[in-house]
């Protein structure tokens, strides 16, 4: 063959003899028929030592290379084994491909980095193989690159959070460099022993480098980093202290609500039906209702509001200040996180003086160094129940009916005692009387 070289780049076949390039119209297969130089021969597969030969092995075998547009390709050759020092029998390494791998390296990288970019669909149906093949692929790119680098070397500034995965409360930490931007540890897991864990992979030494410790606030990661970084800043991510800015705005609106609603009970209460055109008007009553109904004016972006909401929101600036005050102070910390550093130190500024002047203690907190977590240490990795943080107090008048007494509505009989009716239990069929059937006398 005059283009040796133009196949070996082709087929990532390096430090390698090209015999021979078949196609098999069969199967649509192109198959290359390779042999590796002189000084690549005879080496172990696990260490790369130079070692006897044993025997031919299996025979010859083949490994997939990468695919030339919609033509499939395979690499062909010899499988001998050898007797290293080391690892006693085994394969002889070939330089075309990782020991006992059936894929060459460039269709190893190739998956690997799209396992990184897209989806699990297009990885398997743009490389033609198996999900479960792409996991060993992953492994075995990830074991040398393992291998030649450290990955928790030079360390300053991370971030520990946690994504679920699959369904049953499955998680998985993650530990990530500021400075890099890049993920450096991850394992199963959601508990301070998980933590704990990375923290031992790192080293006292390490340990002491970390300056800057960013997470979501939870108790059991903020014990284990006061422990093992004693002299690392802290900080919340902003996600959630915005959504405390946003837990405090509710608590102010649901206060505020309650007290339209206890001035709306000394008001001249109505009739059923349509009130009449001399009724006094119930200001109480009305405002009880407009605030009921404001939840999502103030949680949501200035961006995402409707013409509703926003007609409310201006409404509630020119009724109520306390309440549109801490709604400006909730949008306040939103927009410092998405300026620069410089800008978002003096916007700081009029967002700390308006949470000072706010007569509401809750708020007060949030403005200074409110840092709610949510919730203890799981301690085991087992499926919790979903429960929604403050559920109770999602209620509009949570303090309202606690020492009522709450009288069990009993259903009428011809009621089940669920939504849907209950079928009745088929009947047995009746047997057909024949003349042959009929019991005689």
């Amino acid at each position: 063959m005059r283009d040796v070289s133009l196949w070996r780049g082709l087929l990532g076949v390096e430090k390698s003899v090209v015999e021979r390039v078949e196609f098999d119209e069969d199967v649509e297969v192109l198959v290359a028929h390779v042999r590796p130089t002189k000084r690549a021969r005879s080496r172990c597969g696990v260490c790369d030592r130079r070692s006897p030969g044993y025997d031919a092995g299996a025979g010859r075998r083949r490994w997939r290379a990468l695919d030339l547009g919609i033509i499939r390709a395979e690499v062909e050759a010899d499988a001998p084994r050898v007797a290293c020092r080391a690892h006693g029998v085994v394969v002889a390494a070939v330089p075309w491909a990782r020991h006992d791998a059936g894929h060459t390296y460039a269709f190893d990288e190739t998956v690997a980095w799209l396992a990184t970019q897209a989806c699990k669909s297009t990885v398997t149906q743009m490389m033609r193989i198996a999900w479960r093949t792409v996991g060993s692929i992953i492994t075995r790119v990830w074991a040398d690159v393992e291998a030649n680098c450290d990955r928790l070397a030079g360390l300053r500034r991370i971030g520990i959070d946690e994504i679920s995965y699959k369904k049953g409360h499955k998680y998985l930490m993650v530990i990530v460099d500021h400075d890099t931007r890049r993920l450096v540890w991850a394992a199963p897991g959601r508990t301070s022993a998980t933590v704990a864990e990375f923290f031992d992979l790192l080293g006292p030494q390490r340990c002491a480098q970390i300056t800057h410790v960013s997470a979501d606030g939870a108790d059991f990661i903020d014990t284990i980093v006061a422990k093992r970084c004693p002299g690392a800043v802290r900080v919340a991510d902003p996600f959630h202290v915005v959504k405390w800015a946003t837990d405090a705005l509710d608590e102010v609106r649901r206060g505020a609500w309650n007290e339209a609603r206890a001035q709306a009970r000394t008001e001249p209460k109505r009739g059923r039906g349509r009130p009449r055109a001399d009724a006094p008007p119930r200001p109480a009553s009305q405002r009880a209702t407009a605030l009921k109904g404001a939840r999502y004016a103030l949680w949501k972006n200035p961006d995402n509001l409707t013409e509703n909401q926003q007609a409310k929101l201006s409404w509630i600036a020119t009724t109520d200040p306390k309440l549109y005050r801490a709604y400006l102070l909730k949008e306040g910390l939103r927009v410092v996180f998405q300026l620069p550093y410089a800008a978002a130190v003096e916007a700081l500024e009029p967002v700390d003086q308006l949470g000072a002047s706010l007569p509401d203690p809750g708020l007060r907190e949030t403005a200074e160094e409110h840092r709610q977590t949510p919730g203890p240490d799981p301690g085991r990795d087992r499926a919790q129940p979903v429960q929604r943080a403050h559920r109770v107090d999602q209620h509009q008048d949570p303090a309202d009916h606690q020492n009522r007494v709450r009288l069990p509505i009993r259903r009428s009989p011809h009621r089940p005692g669920h939504a849907q009716p209950r079928r009745p239990p088929p009947r047995p069929a009746r047997p057909q009387m024949t003349h042959r059937s009929v019991r005689r006398a």
